[in-house]
């Protein structure tokens, strides 16, 4: 990847390969995401001089906008949609117009809270112990893969969660499908389970016998000229090879590398004056809907790159409004509070999402705590200005230099975490309101059920017996009720 000013743009520093591209305005904000099959190619075209006389107004507008762009080269062009999909739903761009009503891209998914699991497509990764993979591209293909899959494995495709004998009379799956009937007894519980390891192993790679079987099949199909068919065999083996192949597997989870690395530790060093190179950083970011289910996130860089190991997110427990000096307060007691008490290394340079408010929170937490002395600043979003100790005015850096560069992804990636817990703790929230619907349950019943199990989740899991027996008040009827309440749903 490389970032550069706008005027520094020469072809020949962007390869001509597939990837995606990022410009950013004067204040280094993204204001427009793009994927293409050439990079050199593609991003030529913004800055011919004869485009601003060609292109329609919105283009022009778009250009005389960009102050610096960045690339990120992958694979395919299979991984460069899912890139940019992904960074334009991460920064919604003001010039991205498609692609920002959060259409999702397919996904393939296991219920294994069903008795007889299928192979069904998802596009929204839920929190209810099924397995996902995923997402895929190329829907169609995706489709006729899966369609594969369910007759060569035998896989039933039916909707009951549950299915029987009085299902069985009125399914026709079994003739055109080739469904294993495990619902009548033709396919017991554990030779079904069989066939969906079997199904995960190809998740994890392990193509080599349907690989033969499709190529067969596609080359049977060729010489009899039934090409249309020939061709949906050639796309499966496509799909299946760029999902879930050795060399592709990897771009299901493409993300944006954080290329920043030694030279901008260094750079950062130099620009804030410190007395050694922040070669470990933590940076925290608050999230929180009207002080409702408020969150703090810490992220750490290592030589200018993400440390995960060292991440960690807070639930904010002492501020039930919404005050995020207050709230930037707490989580910093906390975490090196227990840092000094536990004898952690503390790291070179805390940053904090935020000007001079959060920044003298952060200060005045880290004197009450006892923490020695050591670099601390805030990052104000609006103009990219950074604040320290001290100083009434920011140091405002040139959005070209690395060690901008580097605050601004531990920034982007501390908002990420914390607007990722925050979500993850709403849908939680939603999911147990579910609870609500069942008739006879109250507020105290309903929390200790989940107090008992931990998550409604957990709780899908267990049996009647074990609900009886680990929920103070419940007896067995009401159990299988709640049992069977919860498996409907």
């Amino acid at each position: 990847m490389v970032k550069k000013n706008k005027d520094q743009f020469r072809p020949g520093d962007v390869p001509a390969k597939p990837g995606v591209y990022v410009y950013r305005d004067r204040f280094g904000k993204v204001i427009y995401v793009g994927k293409a099959s050439n990079l050199r190619r593609r991003m030529s075209q913004y800055f011919q001089p004869s485009r601003m006389n060609t292109a329609d107004p919105k283009l022009r507008s778009l250009i005389k906008s960009i102050y610096s762009w960045e690339f990120y080269a992958v694979k395919n062009e299979d991984e460069s949609l899912i890139l940019e999909s992904r960074l334009i739903k991460d920064y919604a761009p003001r010039y991205n117009v498609l692609m920002r009503d959060d259409k999702r891209f397919l996904m393939l998914k296991i219920n294994l809270n069903e008795k007889f699991p299928r192979l069904t497509l998802a596009r929204v990764r839920k929190d209810d112990n099924a397995l996902y993979y995923g997402p895929f591209p190329k829907g169609t293909a995706l489709k006729a893969a899966v369609e594969y899959l369910n007759r060569h494995f035998g896989l039933r495709v039916c909707r009951s969660l549950d299915p029987g004998e009085e299902e069985h009379r009125h399914c026709l799956a079994s003739i055109i499908r080739d469904c294993s009937e495990p619902c009548i007894g033709k396919e017991s519980p554990e030779g079904y389970m069989e066939r969906i390891e079997a199904v995960k192993k190809i998740f994890s790679g392990d193509l080599k016998t349907v690989r033969e079987e499709l190529t067969a099949k596609m080359s049977q199909a060729a010489q009899a000229q039934r090409y249309e068919q020939a061709a949906k065999w050639r796309d499966i083996i496509e799909v299946l090879d760029t999902a879930f192949g050795d060399k592709n597997r990897s771009f299901r989870f493409a993300s944006i590398p954080a290329m920043t690395g030694e030279e901008s530790v260094f750079d950062l060093q130099s620009a804030l004056k410190l007395p050694s190179p922040p070669v470990l950083i933590e940076g925290f970011d608050i999230s929180n809907i009207g002080g409702t289910l408020a969150v703090a996130s810490l992220v750490c860089f290592e030589n200018g790159k993400p440390c995960r190991s060292r991440y960690r997110r807070y639930r904010i427990k002492t501020v039930d409004h919404s005050d995020d000096f207050a709230m930037m307060s707490e989580v910093i007691e906390r975490c090196y509070g227990r840092r000094l008490k536990e004898e952690r290394p503390l790291p070179d340079l805390i940053m904090v999402d935020g000007g001079k408010g959060q920044l003298s929170s952060a200060i005045d937490a880290l004197v009450r705590t006892g923490v020695p002395p050591l670099p601390v600043i805030g990052l104000a979003k609006k103009h990219e200005e950074i604040f320290l100790p001290g100083r009434s005015e920011p140091v405002v850096l040139d959005h070209s230099r690395p060690a901008l560069r580097l605050l601004q992804a531990l920034r982007d990636e501390a908002h990420r975490f914390a607007i990722s817990y925050h979500r993850m703790l709403r849908t939680r929230r939603l999911q147990e309101s579910i609870l609500d619907e069942l008739p006879g349950i109250g507020g105290e019943r309903k929390k200790s059920l989940l107090k008992s199990f931990g998550s409604l989740r957990e709780l899908r899991k267990a049996s009647p017996e074990q609900i009886a027996e680990k929920v103070p008040g419940i007896g067995m009827n009401f159990a299988i009720k709640i049992h069977d309440f919860l498996k409907k749903k």
